[in-house]
């Protein structure tokens, strides 16, 4: 699948799975999925990352997103003759950040639904866009650090 599918799919589900929790659940309430592990807790974000509030600044924040959008999808551009593995990571990054600037300029606010944690420690609770940006750094982190150019112009693993 080429990068930008992997960003329209992203796109898709954390939007179809936002409107299903906006329809289905009662803001802060939980579902258990697998017990106490995993849940489905409805939430919504209006700060940045982990829920950090520092005043009023939507629209600071809604700003940078979109700034960070035209980064990214810049960056999957000059890759567009790299190593699938990088494009795939920057294509999933682009689609999380895409789905949660929709929730920014849409509502003003992120949907939030995925509670995982262990009886009283739980994670910061987060959606699928926060799952593809989170994945999809690491497999570019990754194929950066050992997929490097050949002489020829190849890609080779290091040992």
């Amino acid at each position: 699948m080429r990068a930008l599918g992997y960003t329209a799919a992203i796109v898709v589900l954390d939007q179809i799975t936002k409107v299903l929790i906006r329809l289905n659940l009662d803001l802060h309430t939980s579902i258990p999925v697998l017990g106490n592990l995993v849940k489905l807790t409805y939430v919504e974000n209006s700060g940045i990352v982990f829920g950090i509030r520092v005043g009023n600044t939507l629209p600071v924040f809604t700003a940078l997103s979109l700034i960070a959008t035209g980064i990214i999808f810049y960056y999957l551009y000059r890759e567009r003759d790299g190593h699938p593995a990088m494009r795939a990571g920057l294509g999933l990054v682009l689609g999380g950040a895409i789905g949660n600037a929709i929730d920014r300029l849409l509502f003003g606010r992120v949907v939030d639904f995925l509670d995982v944690g262990i009886g009283g420690y739980r994670w910061y609770v987060f959606n699928v866009a926060d799952c593809a940006v989170t994945v999809g750094v690491i497999i570019y982190l990754l194929a950066s650090i050992f997929l490097v150019p050949a002489d020829d112009g190849a890609q080779v693993e290091n040992a």
